[in-house]
């Protein structure tokens, strides 16, 4: 009986990954507080009870869908903290954002900051994720960045913390943009600026 109610809540052959990549795009375009569950379940291509078995409900949903949304349309963060020297990374991560926001295939802007612009049912917890989840990010850099001022690839005194929360402020501050609607030529200007205030460190 049971394999009969798994096989009438999940179509048969369910994609696990690729039903999740629809939810990233309706979290995306939507926010946490604006889709709701027909919403995914549409997208997606299943029923509550398939939806609640593979994933669990809206929250553990979301968030399986910012990991995934981490893991996927954010690997160029990973690429850019691999560059040999700190500006090799910056202006590196700053381009590769700016392709993101702007990708014809996706909608305009950051899942990350999108996600939580609205809150209200949530008591702010979505927002406060998203933003944990950000602060990740920029650890992450202001390590290397840290590791560039102890290599002498930073000038003695460079303040790491402060120079990977400037890097994001930029690239954050573009996400709203891309939103609004300014395209990649726009975003890309913003960067030539963003480029040349850092060119003495």
């Amino acid at each position: 009986m049971a394999q009969k109610t798994r096989e009438r809540g999940r179509p048969r052959g369910f994609d696990a990954d690729a039903a999740l990549d629809r939810a990233v795009e309706v979290f995306w375009r939507h926010g946490y507080e604006g889709t709701s569950l027909t919403d995914l379940t549409e997208a997606m291509g299943i029923n509550r009870p398939s939806l609640y078995a593979a994933y669990g409900n809206k929250d553990e949903l979301f968030r399986r869908v910012v990991a995934r949304y981490a893991d996927i349309d954010m690997a160029y963060a990973r690429e850019a903290l691999a560059q040999p020297t700190a500006h090799a990374v910056i202006e590196t991560f700053w381009r590769a954002n700016v392709d993101a926001l702007t990708r014809p295939d996706r909608p305009a802007g950051c899942l990350s900051i999108q996600g939580g612009l609205a809150t209200g049912s949530d008591d702010g917890h979505v927002a406060e994720f998203l933003a944990a989840s950000r602060r990740t990010g920029e650890a992450a850099l202001a390590e290397r960045l840290g590791r560039a001022v102890a290599e002498g690839d930073l000038p003695a005194g460079t303040d790491p913390v402060a120079l990977a929360r400037y890097v994001m402020v930029v690239s954050e501050g573009n996400a709203v943009h891309a939103t609004a609607g300014a395209d990649r030529a726009a975003l890309n200007a913003v960067v030539d600026v963003a480029l040349r205030a850092i060119q003495g460190l």
